[in-house]
């Protein structure tokens, strides 16, 4: 079925939906093997091809075109650029070479909170979806393997439907996790054999939780987490209850792939899709081991370049004086990323409500410019807000249906607008701040 899979339908698939997944896999592949100066070369001569596409034909690039022959001393000159500025400079940092073909609107409002809006054609998409199989493939998965996948579509469209059953992707909805309905999911797969547990870190975690509670024995070959922070605590329980290695990886939902965990307890770079750098407040890079603001630059981002975006994240590359003798790949390696602060909003009712079941359903409401969610009791939760140009008070009600409906919950809901949201202690907007687990970890401390 692997070989039907990878050499028949999925470039089947790419011909009916004008992609190219497959041969940009075979690509993604061949990075795997090359050598430190390869690598180097690659991204030097992509990052240089990247900077002059940029300024020659994007409108906010296009004061930034000089000639030099050191692209890592060009890009010096170049602003950096926020979430924000995607949505209010998204026609200046198109490229005027795809304005008039078919792109496809990435939307989506982060874990900080802060819609993003990006903008990226066929290509492109197959580059970021190609590269994620390669990574899944670095952690022993393969076409056709059988895999558990929590994600954030309450329903499959069709096309979706179709690509689970053909390549055996059981899917569970990461909305709301009440136990009864997370149990019988769990159950359907419980005796399924050689299968991979993938989705967001957070969720992932409390399936761990509700499988420990029911007394499940269940085992996964590997799991694999995205979209927020794997706190040790969250690794340790999923190791633990699913029998399983985590293997973490670090991107973004612009279609940035950063980093990739595998034989280390380090990230590894991907330095074919992305340029990185660490900056200090004052935009200055900071020394290997030291703490410092993700800079990162899309390198196959050709529709609508992305270059010196930041991503709200704290991280520390590992200096080379400490890389491990033995490596799996060539790739330079992150240390740690921080500032990810994810927690679960607990309801009365038994369910966990995970960050990505507000961002899902706050990127489709662009009269709010900016959110986080307070809890300081199982049966309510505070929404403060910041409005839009755009904002009216009848998309509150809106909102309240929608998080009602797709968690299934009944939890009250009141706002409180407010101009400015104040940054967590790592530099970016708090998403959720769950005070009923601040407190209870702060008096289990004491």
């Amino acid at each position: 079925m692997r070989r039907i899979l990878e050499k028949i339908i999925f470039p089947l698939g790419d011909r009916l939906l004008g992609t190219s997944v497959s041969k940009e896999l075979i690509t993604q592949r061949s990075y795997t093997k090359l050598s430190e100066s390869a690598l180097a070369k690659l991204q030097h001569d992509k990052l240089n091809a990247l900077l002059k596409h940029a300024t020659s034909t994007c409108k906010f690039y296009k004061p930034y075109n000089t000639v030099s022959t050191n692209p890592y001393e060009w890009l010096k000159i170049f602003p950096i650029i926020k979430k924000s500025d995607t949505t209010d400079l998204t026609e200046e940092l198109l490229s005027e070479k795809y304005k008039n073909k078919k792109l496809l609107k990435y939307e989506t409002s982060g874990s900080s909170g802060v819609r993003a809006v990006v903008f990226v054609d066929k290509k492109e998409q197959s580059i970021f979806r190609a590269i994620l199989i390669n990574w899944w493939e670095w952690t022993g998965f393969y076409l056709g393997k059988p895999i558990f996948q929590t994600g954030m579509s309450p329903r499959r469209r069709i096309v979706k439907t179709i690509k689970d059953r053909l390549t055996n992707t059981y899917y569970f909805p990461a909305f709301n996790f009440d136990s009864t309905t997370a149990t019988e999911h769990l159950n359907k797969i419980k005796d399924i054999k050689n299968l991979h547990l993938g989705g967001y870190a957070s969720s992932l975690y409390v399936l761990a939780l509700i499988a420990e509670e029911k007394k499940l024995n269940i085992q996964f070959d590997a799991a694999i987490s995205w979209g927020d922070k794997m706190f040790d605590h969250y690794r340790e329980k999923i190791e633990s209850i699913f029998k399983t290695k985590v293997y973490e990886n670090y991107s973004c939902n612009e279609g940035i792939m950063i980093a990739q965990k595998v034989d280390l307890p380090y990230f590894y770079i991907y330095t074919p899709n992305v340029y990185l750098e660490l900056l200090d407040q004052d935009n200055q890079p900071v020394k290997d081991g030291e703490m410092g603001r993700v800079i990162v630059t899309k390198l196959d981002g050709y529709a609508m370049p992305l270059i010196r975006y930041d991503t709200g994240d704290l991280a520390i590359k590992l200096p080379i004086s400490e890389y491990p003798e033995k490596r799996k790949f060539n790739f330079p390696l992150l240390k740690m990323v921080i500032g990810r602060n994810t927690d679960i909003i607990k309801t009365s009712d038994g369910k966990n409500l995970i960050v990505h079941t507000f961002t899902g359903i706050f990127e489709f409401y662009p009269e709010i410019k900016q959110f986080k969610i307070i809890q300081e009791s199982y049966d309510s939760i505070i929404i403060e807000y910041i409005p839009s140009n755009d904002f009216t008070t009848q998309v509150l009600a809106r909102i309240v249906e929608d998080i009602h409906t797709k968690t299934n919950s009944s939890i009250e809901i009141q706002w409180k607008k407010v101009d400015s949201i104040a940054n967590t202690a790592s530099g970016k907007p708090q998403l959720i701040e769950n005070r009923l687990i601040k407190n209870s970890l702060t008096t289990a401390i004491k």
